[in-house]
């Protein structure tokens, strides 16, 4: 599961290069639908439309041009609140700054970001960045 949202996140990071309106993530699963669903919250990307094509689906993602790199964190690691409020250096290399950026977390919760986890004082798995 996590190759394929490594495969969403290299498709956005690629038609974000080439300055594209659109990109096409296929296989589509639940996981990369929420994954896609906080960075629509967040602002980086528009809309999201789930095209049903008889076999696994595809989705189609509006960009905005404002997602530097995006990624998936390998291995997952498991943080706690106050890894999330003290941001220890392994957790610094994914994002440039304190204030840029966001960690994505899959919690018991639902799938988040770093900065929703804090205020629901809630901890989880890292799944992805984006900056």
């Amino acid at each position: 599961m996590l190759d394929t949202l490594a495969n969403a996140m290299v498709s956005i990071t690629n038609a974000e290069m080439r300055a594209k309106k659109e990109v096409i993530i296929m296989p589509a699963s639940k996981l990369i639908i929420e994954v896609l669903r906080v960075m629509q919250r967040e602002g980086y990307i528009g809309e999201l439309e789930y095209i049903d094509d008889g076999r696994q689906g595809k989705i189609r993602v509006q960009l905005l041009g404002r997602i530097n790199k995006a990624g998936v964190i390998k291995p997952r690691y498991s943080v706690k609140v106050k890894d999330l409020i003290n941001m220890p250096p392994w957790l610094r290399k994914f994002l440039p700054s304190r204030e840029i950026g966001i960690l994505i977390i899959s919690t018991p919760q639902g799938v988040m970001s770093h900065k929703e986890a804090l205020s629901k004082n809630t901890g989880g798995v890292l799944l992805a960045y984006v900056y």
